[in-house]
């Protein structure tokens, strides 16, 4: 037992003293393994101890990035750049792939140009495709079994379907997953879960691959009527519909009846005012009639011996001799009685000129 344990502290001597004459691999941590989304960067580090020269990143087993103790990296593509760290003994280069490409996955190698002292590792670009149910809600009745799917188009690799409930995972046994190969190595999958609900759900259908942070969802609400629930929402329904008509036709009826109230109100109020605008003018008719009555009886009842006075004529006028006072006893000449007879044998002949006696008029007022 003390032999084994004397030949084992001889190697760990032996392997200090060929670290110290530069025998051992100066690589302390290489690059790791990383999946990464299309159109992202893609990151991988490689540290070294101090007296180092070069060191070379290699890309598809082609050099892509040059870095040179102590002038630093030479960068021959804008897609490859690095950036430098400096850890007291420990240099680290860190190589950042740039807008990564479907066809970029595949070896990363990290390398001291020195026999044995490379590290490499791998690159894994995936791409996340389109995930969709067609219907975003449903109505199931009582004992009424659905099919829902869900489609993920264009995914690469392809995802990995779950299905989940209330936040609930579902049992792998009540839905089925098939996958596609398409176009450009993308892939699809199709995925059909049966259920019959018997209380509304919140579907959700995930689909995974290990470049999300967290896996693509769609969801589905299904919604669960029974039949007591569904006569009931009928009847409601009916009750709802009469409650509005009911309302509609007050508030029309009542609209209606002030309407017809207005017009009614505003008609005779027209009518009012016809009938007052005839009256008055018939009220103005008489006061102008009775007007016109009073000038006539102010003026006094018509005089019928009364003789116009007519124009007088330059002629002589024949000058009237007034009788004779009358005495007791009548006597008439001889001469007289002649020409009266002669008179009343011939017609009597107007005279052209009228006696123009003074006149006297006589006005009656009442």
């Amino acid at each position: 037992m003390e032999g084994f344990q004397k030949f084992i502290l001889l190697l760990f001597i032996l392997s200090a003293s060929l670290t110290g004459l530069g025998f051992c691999n100066s690589i302390v941590n290489g690059p790791t393994n990383a999946t990464v989304l299309v159109g992202s960067e893609a990151r991988f580090n490689c540290t070294v101890m101090k007296g180092w020269v070069i060191l070379i990143w290699l890309f598809k087993a082609n050099p892509v990035l040059t870095v040179i103790n102590p002038q630093g990296a030479i960068e021959t593509s804008d897609r490859f750049t690095s950036q430098n760290y400096t850890n007291n003994d420990e240099f680290t280069s860190e190589l950042i792939i740039h807008n990564t490409q479907l066809d970029d996955s595949g070896k990363i190698e990290c390398s001291t140009q020195q026999t044995g002292e490379s590290s490499f590792a791998f690159l894994s670009v995936q791409v996340n495709g389109s995930l969709f149910i067609k219907n975003s809600t449903l109505t199931v009745k009582e004992n009424e079994t659905l099919e829902i799917v869900c489609e993920a188009l264009g995914w690469a690799p392809a995802p990995d379907i779950t299905w989940m409930t209330n936040d609930s995972l579902i049992d792998k046994s009540r839905y089925v997953t098939q996958q596609s190969q398409g176009s450009n190595d993308l892939h699809n999958a199709l995925s059909v879960l049966t259920l019959t609900p018997t209380d509304t759900e919140i579907l959700t259908c995930l689909a995974d691959i290990e470049a999300l942070p967290s896996p693509q969802n769609a969801t589905i609400t299904v919604f669960f009527v029974n039949s007591t629930s569904e006569n009931g929402y009928s009847e409601d329904s009916i009750s709802t519909w009469v409650i509005a008509l009911a309302v509609v036709f007050s508030v029309v009826g009542f609209i209606l009846l002030v309407i017809i109230i207005v017009v009614v109100v505003r008609c005779c109020c027209l009518k009012k005012g016809s009938t007052y605008e005839s009256e008055a003018r018939k009220i103005s008719a008489t006061k102008k009639t009775d007007g016109h009555a009073k000038n006539g009886q102010r003026s006094g009842s018509e005089n019928e011996g009364y003789i116009p006075e007519e124009p007088q004529h330059t002629g002589r006028i024949p000058r009237i001799v007034p009788p004779p006072p009358m005495s007791t006893k009548f006597t008439v000449r001889d001469a007289d009685l002649q020409t009266r007879s002669a008179q009343k044998g011939q017609p009597q002949k107007r005279t052209d000129h009228l006696v123009s006696p003074k006149k006297i008029r006589n006005v009656t007022h009442v």
